[in-house]
């Protein structure tokens, strides 16, 4: 088949720009001619990947969004595709592939938690209102043929929202490097990355890996560092966020010495090495690739029942799985206990065996058979 893959930016930072590339690279290995269609490249496509830009006004977020639409559109049409495969707002595509939950349930969620002034600058924003009407259209009945929802907390997101039909809705979990990320690090990085951050080789590590610290729980984790309990664990966050040294002034304040901001991270694969537990206690997560990355790398997780990955959670790894309305003294008992886990390498060789039945393979096998199965019952018609 030939497909596009349209979204506004293709990169190797953000859940979405990663699984956009890494879906390039799958659909090509599976022999599909496939184009994509970008308003910016930050990273080189993927090799024997066709890549096109789509023009857009750059100036100011709103503007941009509305001329990516319109300009996405055009190539589009242009480009005779059998199946066409939108990452974001942009209406009417063969299939919907959505890593995240709907604009209106986040702002819901968020405007909860931030209180009346957020409330009251959404309501007034030029840009959430702009993505607000272009979500509704992209959840019209009579636009895409079939969305794929990264987890099952998405989809009921997006009905809950929208009143989408459950049926026209698939839910497929995103796949992990098996080889990137893997339990053998740990013995040549383990020791190199917590040297270069100042953290002892005999102190337990937390880490902590997203952009958008809010969102992603950080502020959970803060609340609880100043525990007794927690007087020999150290915290490295790995990601950036728009009030970075707001962050880092609170940390000195909280835990002098024993939180680190490390930035962003090309070899973030490395501080798994080093680290005993991830946490990621969202507020707001559709999924998180971070979870999975984790447990291939052998390190338990903690995770909030916000976080779509959660669902996949089972057995003893549900442990892990905290409800942030119980309060800090939940995350800090859920943590301690799999601390205290992931010195069993019985454990920590558990982890990493559940995650092997998430592989990139098998799951671009399964993204094939829908794409095969949308583009059969689109007929090849226009969109």
């Amino acid at each position: 088949m030939k497909i596009a893959l349209v979204h506004k930016r293709l990169d190797r930072q953000g859940g979405t720009e990663r699984d956009l590339f890494r879906t390039a690279e799958g659909l090509r290995d599976l022999g599909h001619e496939v184009h994509l269609l970008c308003s910016e490249y930050k990273v080189a496509p993927p090799e024997n990947v066709v890549a096109h830009r789509v023009p857009v006004i750059p100036v100011g977020r709103t503007l941009r969004l509305w001329t990516f639409v319109w300009f996405g559109r055009r190539a589009i049409e242009q480009g005779g595709y059998d199946l066409v495969v939108g990452f974001g707002r942009l209406p009417r595509q063969h299939v919907l592939r959505t890593g995240g939950g709907t604009h209106r349930g986040f702002l819901k969620r968020m405007g909860e938690d931030g209180g009346l002034g957020r409330r009251l600058w959404q309501i007034w924003s030029l840009y959430h209102r702009s993505a607000l009407a272009l979500e509704k259209r992209l959840y019209d009945d009579s636009n895409s043929k079939k969305i794929i929802a990264v987890s099952e907390w998405v989809k009921a997101d997006i009905i809950a929202q929208y009143s989408v039909p459950p049926e026209k809705i698939e839910v497929l979990y995103n796949g992990v490097d098996l080889t990137r990320f893997h339990p053998s690090r740990r013995a040549e990085q383990r020791d190199r990355v917590r040297t270069r951050w100042s953290i002892p080789g005999d102190c337990p590590l937390v880490l902590f890996v997203g952009s958008g610290f809010r969102r992603k729980g950080l502020d959970q984790l803060l609340s609880i560092w100043g525990s007794p309990r927690l007087e020999r664990v150290f915290l490295l966050v790995v990601g950036t966020d728009a009030r970075l040294e707001r962050y880092r002034a609170r940390a000195e304040m909280i835990a002098p010495g024993r939180i680190v901001f490390a930035g962003r991270c090309d070899d973030v694969e490395n501080y798994y090495a080093a680290a005993d537990v991830l946490a990621l206690p969202a507020l707001h997560e559709a999924f998180g690739n971070v979870v999975l990355e984790a447990l291939a790398a052998g390190l338990p997780v903690l995770v909030s029942r916000d976080t779509g990955a959660a669902e996949i959670l089972r057995g003893p790894l549900a442990r892990g799985i905290v409800d942030l309305h119980n309060g800090a003294e939940e995350i800090e008992t859920s943590l301690l206990w799999l601390l205290e886990r992931s010195q069993d390498s019985c454990y920590r060789l558990q982890v990493r065996r559940f995650a092997e039945t998430y592989s990139w393979e098998s799951h671009f096998h399964r993204l094939e058979a829908l794409l095969l199965e949308s583009c059969q019952s689109s007929g090849g018609t226009n969109i």
